[in-house]
């Protein structure tokens, strides 16, 4: 009885002295900062994307993984501080989802946490952002989505969709360095190989939109050509409304245009841009450095029409380029 007594003294002795084991140890949840240029309702279908390819790698929020979401509700000059924000609250990742001045805001707050960007604007190499796609050096990586060298390809679309047309008048942001290099280098190149005619319309501020469509009426323009920019996003629903008003057959270089009402998008597939990310994620949770990931571009592409739009414009669309979209608006 006495021996038996002793075994459960030592035993239960050496279960509570004995050293917790590793499976024990409360284990670090990851943290991610989310900083988006855009407002949280615009940027909800971009984000939740990231969030399914996160849980497919085995990631799932308010379990083993860990999301802070911060936007700018559509005001760029809200980044530094948000950026600074995720720093404060020492995040492990921060994921950029917007242009490269949200991009920069988060540089400028941190040289140590990994940065993965995604979004459109201009080439992150011709921005500084990177030291090239292939070694991007420094702490950021990600995404490129190549709106700029698309304008070509547009053009070529808007044209097939109209076969008439000759002159395309070119909305952009003058104090914008993407709109004014896509004027100057991309869209004369494609603009001759069509022999079309660009017809460039500065607009610098919100309420100046008015006055570029009613310069438009004075030189009638065939279609319409909207770059993406922070200005063109404020407004889009204005530019659409009057692009509706004036019947002018409209490319668009962001797809929610097209679903507010504008005829055509082509450019990146977004949605498996977003997805792309949780890759870039999972690498560096895992141990790899931002500097040694290459910057992606697109593989994927969409062409989206609004056959509403078209119908209410009075254009058709011929069928040859109807059957080459990925997505038709009835």
């Amino acid at each position: 009885m006495i021996k038996k007594i002793l075994v459960c003294l030592l035993a239960t002795v050496l279960l509570t002295t004995a050293p917790p084991t590793e499976a024990q140890q409360p284990t670090k949840v990851p943290r991610i900062g989310y900083l988006s240029a855009q407002d949280s309702g615009s940027e909800f279908a971009r984000s939740e994307a990231i969030r399914r390819a996160l849980r497919e790698l085995g990631y799932i929020e308010g379990q083993n993984i860990a999301i802070e979401y911060r936007d700018t509700e559509g005001k760029p000059d809200r980044s530094p501080a948000l950026a600074d924000e995720l720093v404060r609250l020492k995040v492990d990742i921060i994921v950029v989802a917007g242009g490269i001045p949200a991009v920069q805001a988060a540089m400028n707050a941190t040289k140590t946490i990994p940065i993965v960007m995604v979004g459109q604007g201009t080439g992150p190499v011709e921005a500084g952002i990177v030291d090239s796609l292939a070694r991007p050096g420094g702490n950021v990586t990600g995404l490129t989505l190549l709106n700029r060298e698309l304008s070509g390809k547009r053009l070529e679309l808007l044209k097939e969709a109209v076969p008439k047309l000759v002159r395309v008048a070119f909305l952009y942001d003058p104090a914008n360095p993407g709109n004014v290099r896509e004027l100057k280098e991309f869209l004369p190149v494609a603009a001759r190989a069509l022999r079309l005619t660009i017809q460039p319309r500065e607009v610098r501020a919100a309420d100046n939109i008015n006055r570029a469509f009613a310069a438009m009426d004075k030189q009638r323009p065939d279609g319409l050509y909207v770059p993406v920019g922070r200005l063109m996003k404020v407004i889009q629903k204005r530019i659409v409304g009057l692009a509706l008003k004036s019947r002018l057959p409209s490319m668009y270089s962001g797809r929610e245009e097209v679903e507010a009402g504008g005829l055509m998008y082509y450019g990146a597939d977004e949605a498996e841009s977003y997805r792309r990310v949780a890759y870039f994620v999972d690498r560096i949770l895992k141990g790899a450095k931002p500097a040694d990931l290459p910057v992606e571009q697109p593989t994927k592409f969409e062409f989206v029409i609004n056959l509403k739009t078209a119908k209410q414009i009075g254009v058709t669309i011929p069928p040859n380029v109807l059957a080459r979209a990925d997505k038709v608006i009835r």
